[in-house]
């Protein structure tokens, strides 16, 4: 039990530390953004099931109770495999120090999908005063596709049921056709692909977590993929040129282009768009995400060794 929980410390600690800011430099990720979210999820997933699983070691070592509820099934070799017999002191501290982290997680995860049925309550609220129901009779608004009245030109998906998708009116005057199609495929690209349960899943370890570096770059890094895997969706349906122009006309009043402004992602994505950067080779794109699958199985196979080893 405890070569486990030392191996299992490892690992996460690796893939909570160094791997992550060796991640955040290197430049592959800008050319396969989702291959990227892919790695980066299974990365939060090896460190969520190492604490995971040498909780359950842990508290089945401290606790008689956990014990005898997990190894009830197991044969005595098994049982005896792991040694829970004893459990030394730093294990003890190391179990409690997990079992805080795990009920703060959830309190966290909680956290986030209450604020984020509150934040779509008050906007669909909104959205019905400026869009308000039709008279009995007529034809319900209620529909795939929102247009409000507004100058400025914007675009934007609302998740929840049924989810929308909001355009102004600025927004259908300001860009042609084919730009607007770019639009309607970016932001259906998002909904197709379940960003913002990603987001919110980010957004709630980064708070809970702000001083471990893997939730805070894996937030980071999440919020700038889904839009760079959203471009490429639009760009591959109606071209890089015509997804840039679209990007631009939207955001060109919030100075998309300017290099002092707080949206510098916006101007990056458009020199994105504007100047594509080659794909990963099909093979490469295979392996990276084969090999990234197979990380989070590193925890499954530390702690279920010795039980392997004593039925062999």
């Amino acid at each position: 039990m405890t070569l486990c929980l030392l191996l299992l410390s490892v690992v996460a600690l690796t893939a909570a530390v160094p791997v992550p800011r060796a991640l955040t430099r290197a430049e592959w990720p800008e050319r396969e953004p989702v291959v990227a979210l892919w790695v980066w999820q299974c990365l939060v997933a090896t460190v969520l099931l190492c604490c995971l699983t040498a909780l359950v070691l842990g508290a089945a070592a401290v606790f008689h109770t956990v014990r005898s509820q997990v190894f009830a099934p197991a044969p005595p070799a098994v049982t005896e495999a792991y040694d829970l017999s004893t459990a030394p002191l730093w294990a003890t501290a190391l179990t409690l120090l997990l079992a805080c982290g795990a009920a703060w997680t959830t309190a966290m995860l909680a956290r986030e999908l209450v604020e984020t049925r509150r934040r779509r309550g008050r906007t669909r609220a909104h959205l019905r005063e400026r869009a308000p129901d039709l008279p009995a009779g007529l034809p319900s608004a209620r529909g795939p596709l929102l247009v409000l009245e507004d100058e400025y030109p914007d675009a934007w998906w609302m998740p929840g049921n049924p989810p929308q998708l909001i355009v102004t009116t600025g927004a259908l005057h300001r860009l042609t056709s084919r730009q607007m199609d770019a639009v309607l495929t970016h932001e259906r690209g998002h909904a197709r692909a379940h960003h913002d349960w990603l987001m919110h899943l980010s957004t709630a370890l980064a708070t809970g977590f702000p001083r471990i570096p893997l939730f805070t770059h894996f937030c980071d890094q999440t919020h700038r993929l889904v839009e760079l895997s959203a471009d490429d969706t639009a760009s591959r349906h109606c071209g890089h040129l015509t997804t840039a122009l679209a990007l631009i006309e939207l955001n060109q009043h919030r100075g998309v282009l300017s290099c002092a402004s707080s949206h510098r992602l916006l101007g990056e994505r458009v020199n994105r768009l504007l100047q594509p950067p080659p794909r990963l080779l099909r093979r490469h794109r295979a392996l990276t995400t084969t090999v990234a699958a197979l990380v989070p199985l590193l925890p499954l196979l530390i702690t279920f060794a010795p039980g392997l080893t004593a039925l062999a």
